[in-house]
């Protein structure tokens, strides 16, 4: 179930932002009169999953789901439609349009994905407002589990404080700024202590496969019990609060190797919180020295229990769009900084860089439309920030040819457009299967 649920978020909002990628470029091609002869989500290799023609357009859903494409009459594209390109051009193709016309039609689909991702954002302002966790409630610091972390020196109950020279308010602070980390100040034991990182920090981070870093110290407040757990019929239930065990104070679940120091296959006494009381039962552990019941790393609860405070605040329907706003800007320069790092090898920060596999990771394994949306004005920032890349077969290295001919006032020849029509789709390819196999290489070895 998980499965579909995570799928279908994927490929809803793949599909989404794959249409209106391509009807950005649709609808001014036909505003300037000019032909478009397929209209495609996903691509058509060989054969489609549906077609039908309206008028000149041809409308229809590829088999293989690697993006989308309008095929416009007259323009060296993917297609490669050679024996087009050596008839006379007519009035009605892509290369008997001014430079301007062609500008604004290869334009068109990341200005579509820039002004989703921007409206997107405003209604999540005014829809949820923002919450974020103020760092100074953590009363204890943060959970360090990740290797990495733990290698750089980095231990449960650091409270972070800066990161560079920029000082951590909120929990969302750190995501942002540790892209560009060089250092990173905590308070430990009420002392202040700063870490140099190594330059490779990010690359180290990026290529562990684990996706938790400073994690809430929370408490172990059972979420599910497992059917073949020898505490599915004790007195255990969802929401419970494990308190004690064996008469040691289990403050936090981080806590609880500890507590346990290695006992298995054994009855332990155990007291619980359920509904504001204390509970004392007996619970059995296996032979791994596990309850058989995973706890919460997130609750509403947990809140109200006192163990962080969550800042909120909500935004009329005019306030949003400058919320949104904030919001739309700091992704894109979020991403410019990640960009930047992926580029710069001596970060390692290519390592992991994911394809469709690192896409599909994101989305949650329960249906959250905030999580959805949220999701999805990234990834239109995304991919409207790649398609602007100078690579020939992308949008940007057709705008990049465009803007050399509007200040030499010289076209290249199609002849020339074609062969770098080949050298970016090759990139592309190369670029993909890198990205791609990251994923696999990574699911392999972790």
């Amino acid at each position: 179930m998980e499965f579909v649920i995570k799928i279908s978020q994927f490929l809803l909002s793949l599909s989404l932002l794959i249409v209106l990628h391509e009807l950005g470029h649709f609808i001014p091609a036909k505003l300037f009169k000019t032909k478009v002869e397929k209209f495609y989500l996903f691509f058509d290799v060989k054969f489609s999953l549906f077609k039908k023609k309206i008028g000149e357009t041809v409308y229809g859903i590829g088999w293989l789901p690697l993006g989308g494409y309008v095929k416009i009459a007259g323009m060296i594209d993917e297609s490669m439609d050679k024996e087009q390109m050596a008839l006379p051009p007519k009035p009605w193709e892509f290369r008997s349009k001014p430079a301007w016309q062609r500008l604004i039609i290869m334009l068109g689909g990341v200005t579509v994905n820039f002004i989703l991702a921007y409206i997107i954002y405003v209604f999540i302002s005014f829809g949820y407002g923002d919450a974020d966790v103020k760092v100074d409630s953590l009363k204890d610091g943060y959970w360090i589990e990740h290797p990495i972390l733990k290698e750089a020196g980095f231990k449960t109950g650091d409270k972070v404080l800066k990161i560079n020279d920029n000082a951590i308010v909120n929990d969302s602070d750190i995501g942002q700024y540790l892209i560009e980390a060089q250092s990173i100040t905590i308070e430990r034991d009420g002392q202040t202590k700063t870490f140099d990182l190594p330059e490779d920090f990010l690359g180290q981070l990026s290529s562990s496969g684990s996706k938790d870093l400073f994690e809430y110290r929370v408490p172990f407040m059972v979420a599910n019990i497992a059917d073949s757990s020898a505490n599915k019929s004790k007195d255990i239930k969802k929401g419970d609060i494990i308190k004690s065990i064996n008469g040691k104070e289990l403050v936090y679940y981080d806590q609880l190797k500890d507590n346990l120091n290695g006992i298995k296959d054994t009855s332990v006494d155990v007291e619980l919180m359920r509904d504001g009381k204390l509970i004392k039962t007996q619970l059995t552990l296996d032979k791994d020295g596990k309850f058989g019941f995973n706890p919460y790393r997130i609750h509403p609860d947990f809140e109200d229990l006192g163990y962080y405070e969550v800042f909120r605040k909500e935004y009329t329907f005019g306030e949003s769009f400058a919320a949104g706003g904030k919001k739309f800007t700091k992704t894109i320069t979020n991403y410019f900084s990640q960009l930047k790092a992926i580029f710069s090898p001596s970060t390692g920060a290519y390592k992991g860089l994911g394809g469709f596999k690192a896409i599909y990771d994101v989305f949650p394994e329960v249906w959250s439309w905030y999580s959805f949306w949220k999701l999805t004005a990234f990834l239109s920032i995304m991919l409207a920030i790649l398609n602007l890349l100078p690579i020939p077969a992308l949008d940007g290295g057709h705008v990049m040819f465009l803007l050399y001919e509007m200040i030499s006032g010289r076209k290249p020849s199609e002849k020339f457009l074609e062969r770098a029509q080949v050298i970016g789709f090759f990139i592309l390819i190369a670029l993909v299967l890198f990205a791609n196999g990251n994923d696999i290489f990574k699911a392999i070895t972790q």
